[in-house]
């Protein structure tokens, strides 16, 4: 009778032994997915910005890695350069105007060559004449995999008289460097080694 007793104590201290590393178990497991649930809220928390507008509402803004937009910033910058360099109008100070905005976007490669053009007389045969030259940029280039980034540029100048308009196949190549973001410089990357590669008639259209 009491070596079954014993058998019945040690059986009970098994038993709980058994729930105890089961509950333990229970326990820790519980713990883990309370912490890793934990950090996976806290990941989630810190893609979002809470913007406060002119200090009236809260509004939620979600952040990204700026790298992913790059090659998009890249493409807009040069787009935006071009826009400005090759958009002209026969007024001397719109011209001056689009060039020092221009200017901002790259280095003395893009004056060197306003100069060029300067000196040949383009800008004063642009103001007489009374011509209008507008540009529509095709494609935007960039080779990410080396630095600094080269790009070439493919699009179409548009070169309007009051008797004829005509078009331009224009391509272009430069360098991208990384810049310093600012009012006049957005994108936050700078031009350098512009040139000119091909600029010749495609057509030219009587009015």
């Amino acid at each position: 009778m009491e070596f079954k007793t014993l058998r019945n104590i040690e059986n009970s201290f098994r038993q709980i032994r058994l729930y105890a590393i089961v509950f333990a178990v229970l326990c820790i497991s519980v713990v883990g997915y309370a912490i890793w649930q934990s950090y996976q809220f806290a990941e989630e928390q810190r893609q979002k910005i809470y913007v406060l507008d002119n200090g009236k509402s809260l509004m939620l803004a979600l952040s990204q890695d700026a790298a992913i937009n790059r090659p998009v910033e890249a493409r807009e910058h040069v787009r935006r350069f071009h826009e400005l360099f090759f958009t002209l109008a026969p007024d001397k100070n719109a011209i001056e105007s689009n060039m020092k905005r221009a200017f901002n976007l790259a280095d003395k490669s893009a004056f060197n060559y306003y100069k060029d053009l300067s000196e040949k007389g383009y800008y004063n045969r642009i103001i007489s004449g009374n011509i209008q030259q507008r540009i529509e940029v095709d494609s935007v280039q960039c080779n990410f995999d080396t630095y600094p980034y080269s790009v070439k540029t493919f699009a179409r100048q548009f070169i309007i008289r009051s008797s004829n308009l005509t078009e331009r196949s224009l391509v272009t190549s430069c360098y991208l460097l990384n810049s310093v973001r600012s009012d006049t410089n957005p994108q936050g990357f700078n031009i350098e080694k512009f040139s000119v590669l091909e600029n010749k008639d495609l057509q030219v259209i009587d009015r």
